[in-house]
């Protein structure tokens, strides 16, 4: 029988429970479990597709196109594992599939309600991802008193019944607020979010608690004994600035060692933290510092670009170099002088995104990378965006323009193509893994240092290839292609230390002890132009 781990989180949203989550299964394959971990997000939604990145963040791809919330990719970050879309659980899903399942009868002819049929969904969803491993992360998002979040509670509760207590763990992540005003930590807000969890039915095993500094004498007995804890069962996980340090402070306060000895699990000594260790030290240990510009147009949102901001660091940390990244929002670039706010950067990134607006200013920072030779990195519409630019001002095609900004442009550069539904928005695009063939004596081909990769994508307009040609003749070439459905992926520019986009989005596949080729090879171009620069 699998073991199950249950991190619920109290008092704020965006606490960490996704990063503890991560870390605890980091820490438990080090000592040699097979484990697996399941995010539960109890919107209504289906997944996270047609949500704005200003609401939720990022939307993390997996290989097999699932449209994820961004936890996901911490998951694969700290377990070094590619995740599914059955490692993904909403509401949406669970009540589309129960619906159906009313639709075709199967329930008998019975009353359909959310004690036990949705509540047995969702068991049946969890134990069908803890199949063949030996522990199940179940991380619920959101805070325990969510009125979206109850069916899940109740269902984790009752998982005892199913699957024995010996074999559930529940943890429970809250916040320990420090107040400017009274000099002090406060508890209370974490005592009241156990009780809620309490009165729900759920105790908590263990309490971990996120802090900005050290709980003071007396707080963690004071907390276990309101709490109904073991002192031992009450976690100290103090604010870091890398968050490839929550591991090693987690195993540094005995929180593996805990969760092993409460499941009836064995406990290995001396697990193996080199690469983990190796990260922080190098994350530490910085050479040189470069300056990068991320130009997008959710720049205002922290968590738009988490895999992108996260894959800049992983190149950062293997080349030893210190990276600051500025979002810059691009709709600021349209503005007179707005062009101003790019000097002085060592390169640019120009993410994805969708819609018209900011487009004006994505196009200026392509041209303003490209005619000043600084590193440029565009990702899916930013890749597109600079094959706009080149088609003006380059190639002359003074109205070029992609037909999502521009249905009657008389240069669609990129075009959309038949087989996609605009009638449904949520999981039409091409999503998930696809084939690219890197050609020779290219940036990509070296950077890859093989012929054939695969990538995750998440798009709905494509390269007009009849424009292919006189891209090719001018020096902006394809560097990867799908051959199999003749798609360009990756573009680049001749004569240029680095001017480059993919159709794809690499960060997802970028680890922090295994940077993402590209992501790597660009911060590499844009140390080099900080070292030339320091020079002259």
């Amino acid at each position: 029988m699998p073991k199950f781990i249950f991190v619920t989180g109290g008092v704020v949203s965006s606490l960490g429970k996704g990063l503890t989550s991560g870390s605890i299964g980091m820490l438990l394959k080090k000592h040699r479990y097979n484990v697996s971990i399941l995010k539960i997000d109890p919107y209504l939604n289906v997944d996270a597709g047609t949500m704005n990145p200003f609401q939720h963040g990022e939307v993390f791809v997996t290989d097999d196109g699932a449209e994820t919330d961004l936890d996901l990719g911490n998951y694969e970050r700290f377990l070094d594992e590619n995740l599914s879309s059955k490692n993904s659980l909403t509401t949406g899903k669970i009540y589309q599939s129960v619906i159906a399942k009313e639709r075709k009868g199967e329930y008998l002819g019975g009353t359909v309600q959310v004690i036990p049929h949705i509540t047995n969904e969702i068991q049946e969803r969890i134990l069908s991802v803890a199949e063949g491993k030996d522990i199940l992360i179940v991380e619920l998002g959101g805070t325990v008193g969510d009125i979206e979040g109850l069916p899940f509670l109740e269902a984790i509760r009752q998982m005892p019944n199913r699957v024995g207590r010996e074999n559930v763990l529940y943890c429970h992540l809250a916040l320990i607020p420090y107040l400017e005003a009274a000099h002090e930590m406060k508890t209370k807000p974490a005592q009241h979010s156990v009780q809620e969890l309490r009165r729900i039915g759920i105790q908590p095993d263990i309490l971990i608690c996120r802090t900005h500094y050290p709980l003071k004498e007396g707080m963690i007995s004071k907390l276990a004994l309101f709490c109904n804890v073991k002192e031992e069962a009450v976690i100290e996980l103090i604010d870091c600035n890398s968050i490839y340090r929550i591991p090693i402070n987690a195993h540094e306060k005995g929180l593996d060692r805990l969760i092993i000895k409460y499941l009836g699990l064995e406990y290995f000594q001396n697990i193996d933290l080199t690469d983990w260790k190796k990260i922080k030290r190098r994350s530490e240990d910085r050479e040189t510092s470069i300056n990068i510009a991320l130009v997008g147009k959710y720049t205002n949102h922290k968590d738009s670009y988490l895999s992108i901001n996260e894959a800049i660091k992983h190149a950062g940390i293997s080349e030893y170099t210190a990276i600051d990244i500025t979002g810059i929002e691009s709709e600021n670039l349209e503005k007179p002088d707005g062009l101003n706010l790019l000097r002085g950067y060592d390169g640019i990134v120009i993410p994805g995104g969708f819609g018209s607006r900011g487009i004006e200013g994505i196009i200026a920072a392509a041209k303003y990378g490209r005619e000043n030779k600084i590193p440029t990195f565009g990702i899916c519409l930013g890749m597109q965006m600079m094959c706009v630019e080149f088609a003006r001002n380059v190639l002359g095609l003074s109205n070029a323009n992609s037909t999502e900004i521009d249905s009657s442009t008389p240069d669609p550069i990129l075009y959309l193509m038949q087989e996609q539904d605009l009638n449904n928005l949520g999981g039409t695009m091409r999503l998930g893994l696809y084939p690219c063939d890197l050609f020779p004596d290219t940036i990509a081909r070296k950077a890859y240092d093989t012929d054939i990769v695969e990538e995750r994508h998440r798009h709905r307009y494509e390269f007009n290839i009849k424009y292919l040609d006189k891209f090719e003749n001018n020096g902006f070439i394809a560097s990867g292609m799908c051959t199999s459905r003749n798609l360009v992926e990756i573009v680049e520019l001749k004569d240029h230390p680095f001017y480059l986009g993919t159709q794809f989005h690499g960060e997802y596949k970028s680890r922090p002890n295994r940077p993402h080729p590209i992501f790597n090879a660009f911060i590499k171009a844009c140390v080099n132009r900080a070292n030339s620069n320091y020079c002259r």
